[in-house]
């Protein structure tokens, strides 16, 4: 459990930031990072939405706070840093946990890659990448300001490994994975090391956006799912809670030589040739 994790691995007293709070994953992240001991802010579109896990997690109010903003509007983005600041008054760690596929940006089954459609590639990369670059500068900087934190950026296997169809999520989740490794040289750079950048890169975890493609009516695989089953070597999906303690490994003391990194949390499906 969290709760027993060495000193080290601790984030008591610390704000941990986490856009996408309330999605699958992003909410898993946000419950690990309480278990250590984070004060944990659920950042979303929807102020309810967002509210409503807050809650959830927490139902004194006193660790948890849910605040609505789009990643993609640096001005709602700024008066979430502001609310932040006024209800901690701090920011230790950013997690960007906001992301998702745009249907016109994947290939349909037989379809020619050539008809891909040149809006929903730019909605998907901005949904993605920018919706990373622009919370890094709002709450990045104030993290920067203290001296010491992290940033932990959410990629995807889709962005290393070639996934049949996904092809617009694949380039964006590749430029994150860029990214990361840019803004980590920059900011070890100005800070001496104290502010660390690094992302983590899921392999497959059932999602709402990906259920209908994994699990047919029943529950069971569907042709894809089996297929990426049968190349992960863990034989499964993944849970969300397991990508919980990568999140607080790199936000907490523990990593504080670990920047640039892209660490994989897929059961092996990376490392697997297939035979």
């Amino acid at each position: 459990m969290l709760d027993s994790s060495p000193s080290e691995f601790r984030l008591d007293g610390r704000v941990v930031v986490v856009t996408g709070g309330y999605g699958v994953l992003g909410s898993a992240m946000a419950r690990g990072l309480m278990g250590a001991g984070a004060s944990v802010v659920l950042l979303g579109r929807s102020a309810g939405k967002a509210e409503a896990a807050a809650a959830a997690l927490d139902a004194s109010g006193e660790r948890a706070l849910g605040v609505a903003a789009d990643v993609l509007d640096p001005d709602a983005l700024a008066a979430a840093r502001d609310a932040v600041r006024g209800r901690f008054g701090r920011v230790d760690a950013l997690v960007n946990a906001a992301g998702g596929n745009v249907q016109g940006a994947t290939l349909a089954p037989g379809d020619s890659p050539f008809g891909l459609d040149a809006g929903a590639w730019r909605q998907v990369v901005d949904l993605n990448l920018v919706g990373t670059v622009l919370p890094t500068q709002v709450f990045g900087e104030a993290i920067a300001e203290r001296g010491e934190g992290a940033v932990v950026n959410v990629s995807s296997m889709t962005a290393s490994r070639v996934i049949s169809r996904v092809a617009g999520y694949s380039a964006a989740k590749a430029a994150v994975d860029q990214y990361t490794r840019w803004m980590a040289v920059e900011l070890a750079k100005q800070t001496g090391g104290k502010v660390r950048v690094n992302a983590v890169a899921p392999g497959f975890f059932v999602a709402d956006q990906n259920r209908d493609l994994l699990l047919d009516g029943d529950g069971g695989l569907t042709e894809r799912g089996q297929a990426i089953v049968d190349h992960t070597p863990a034989g499964r999906f993944g849970e969300p809670d397991e990508v919980a303690g990568a999140v607080v490994f790199l936000c907490s003391p523990a990593a504080r030589f670990v920047t640039g990194t892209v660490l994989a949390i897929d059961g092996g499906f990376s490392a697997y040739g297939g035979f």
